[in-house]
């Protein structure tokens, strides 16, 4: 699945021969960094009430990347520098990426493996 989300990600670079949509390629790396460096390499932090100021700000830099996900294609149609065709497949990309976190949380967090 996530190559798949990696693939779409260039198809939507190729297909227009634009490159401006990789911008959001970005923030699929940002978005696990909170968890990296203030989780411990955990997400469980993510549904947990405890807080503190670097588990907030973790929680923070999380929701901020993922809406940055869904945002940089949008500011970059409504500045006409990618296409319609190009926005909605970054938009494909990132629900099968997001798909893809959300699975393997699901799996991570089951004691049964």
């Amino acid at each position: 699945m996530f190559s798949a989300s990696i693939l779409l990600q260039i198809l939507a670079c190729v297909l227009y021969s634009n490159w401006w949509p990789m911008l959001s390629a970005l923030m699929y790396v940002l978005v696990p960094m909170p968890c990296l460096f203030f989780g411990g390499g955990s997400t469980q932090f993510l549904i947990s009430r405890d807080g503190g100021g670097w588990v907030d700000g973790a929680k923070f830099l999380t929701g901020a990347s993922s809406v940055g996900s869904i945002a940089i294609p949008i500011i970059l149609r409504h500045a006409d520098m990618i296409e319609t065709g190009a926005m909605l497949i970054e938009f494909v990309s990132f629900l099968i990426f997001g798909l893809t976190v959300l699975c393997f949380n699901r799996v991570s967090l089951e004691d049964e493996w």
